[in-house]
């Protein structure tokens, strides 16, 4: 049989693993908001656990939000250094048990 060649553009580069952003963004947003709890006095009422827990609401997904823009800035980076690639498919068919072909 002769074989059959497919001939295909590729794209090939290096893209970043948007989840560890995602993980790290959201570390930073936590130590931000203890280093936030503890710069300033808190009310004995509410306690540590309380404070740190409030902000954390509000620093850990802001974190979150900037460690995927972070990754999808780097995504788009990574895609405008991508180099093209010519590569050739080739693919043969054998025939079947029973046929009558040379």
């Amino acid at each position: 049989m002769e074989p059959v060649v497919e001939v295909q553009q590729l794209s090939i580069r290096r893209a970043p693993r948007i989840p560890v952003f995602l993980v790290l963004g959201g570390l930073v947003g936590f130590i931000v908001a203890l280093i936030l709890t503890t710069a300033f006095e808190i009310d004995p009422l509410v306690g540590f656990p309380a404070m740190l827990g409030y902000l954390s609401i509000f620093c850990i997904p802001a974190g979150i939000a900037l460690g995927a823009l972070v990754g999808l800035l780097l995504d788009r980076r990574s895609s405008k250094r991508a180099r093209q690639l010519t590569v050739e498919h080739e693919s043969v068919r054998e025939p079947e048990h029973g046929t009558d072909q040379p």
